[in-house]
């Protein structure tokens, strides 16, 4: 028994001084440079994804890294990113959500309808909070109760169109069209709420306004040949199918010589005539303000949903001339120009 006390002993004195040499163990306070060692911080990790891969929905996802960023949350330091792309297909974007709720990722930021739909499913059997990026009607989009409220671990910006300020930029530009062209896709529900207020306010300036909708990019073709026929000018929307199959809206328009004005900038950069539309850098850096605050440990519940309300002229001269549209005066002294 003696033997077996001291073997006992002997081993219990190892651990102790095996524990008491082990780097994970914390020095105590004033031994020497030890005590001021700072802790490593803690990486958090973030899921972002976007319904489609164009222009804009690019613009959103560099502003909300930099809106991270601005907030105290790094990518290399103490923020891990994982970015996946939907390819504009729901069923992709279901399993993408699925995929950061199965990893138990910190936070999700989805940019686009379809993808922040996908990702509240998702999100709420995980616990996991969402934070959207241009979701034009997150009401309807069933995120959120009401605008400048939160959902049920949810909350975002939504990039509903200044629809008034473009119906004047359009009136201003083109003061003798009448007839204003929509091409949209019937399944997106951000765009059925724009054209109703383009339907609401368009009869203010004289306007009508005609929509056909699509259910697929090989649609496109047939459908924004048989509108530019019976239009003055089109509007397009932030509907991702169209935005992503732009230059197939464009070649049309430009063969019947009818203007086609954008929703942003990008769409101008890329060939439409003008847009009094939102910068979508700032406004994802806006959301990603909003996903900052909440995994500093704020409560999403108190951080309401929010509108962009500043909106930005931006005019294609080149398009402009080879339509032979005039800028007038008013336009000119506050436009940004690109070609």
């Amino acid at each position: 028994m003696k033997k077996k006390s001291l073997i006992a002993a002997l081993s219990a004195a190892l651990a102790l001084s095996l524990c008491a040499c082990s780097p994970s163990t914390p020095a105590p306070a004033g031994n020497g440079d030890a005590a001021n060692i700072p802790e490593t911080p803690e990486v958090v990790t973030v899921g972002i994804t976007q319904i489609a891969d164009h222009p804009s929905l690019d613009n959103c996802r560099e502003g909300f890294i930099q809106g991270l960023a601005e907030g105290g949350f790094v990518e290399g330091e103490n923020l891990e990113i994982i970015y996946q792309n939907a390819q504009n297909d729901m069923s992709i974007a279901t399993t993408i959500a699925q995929s950061f709720a199965a990893q138990q990722v910190d936070l999700m930021g989805a940019i686009a309808t379809p993808s922040a739909q996908a990702c509240f499913v998702a999100g709420q059997d995980a616990g996991i909070p969402l934070i959207f990026c241009a979701v034009s009607d997150p009401v309807a989009a069933g995120l959120v109760p009401a605008m400048g409220q939160a959902g049920n671990g949810v909350t975002g910006v939504s990039d509903l169109i200044p629809v008034v300020k473009q119906l004047d930029l359009i009136h201003t530009l083109l003061p003798e069209a009448t007839r204003l062209g929509i091409l949209y896709n019937l399944s997106e529900v951000n765009s059925e709420t724009q054209i109703g207020e383009y339907e609401l306010n368009a009869g203010n300036y004289g306007i009508e306004v005609t929509a056909i909708g699509v259910t697929a990019a090989n649609e496109i073709p047939l459908a924004a040949e048989r509108l530019v026929s019976q239009v003055d000018c089109v509007v397009n929307l932030t509907d991702n199918l169209i935005v992503e199959n732009l230059p197939v809206l464009l070649e049309k328009a430009n063969a019947a010589g009818v203007p086609v004005f954008g929703s942003e900038e990008e769409q101008v950069k890329n060939g439409c005539i003008a847009s009094e539309g939102l910068d979508y850098v700032a406004l994802g850096r806006q959301t990603g303000s909003m996903a900052a605050k909440v995994l500093a440990g704020e409560d999403i519940s108190t951080i309401g949903s929010e509108y962009v309300e500043d909106s930005k002229l931006t005019i294609n001269k080149a398009v402009a001339a080879s339509l032979g549209v005039e800028i007038p005066t008013e336009l000119d002294a506050r436009a940004e120009y690109t070609e």
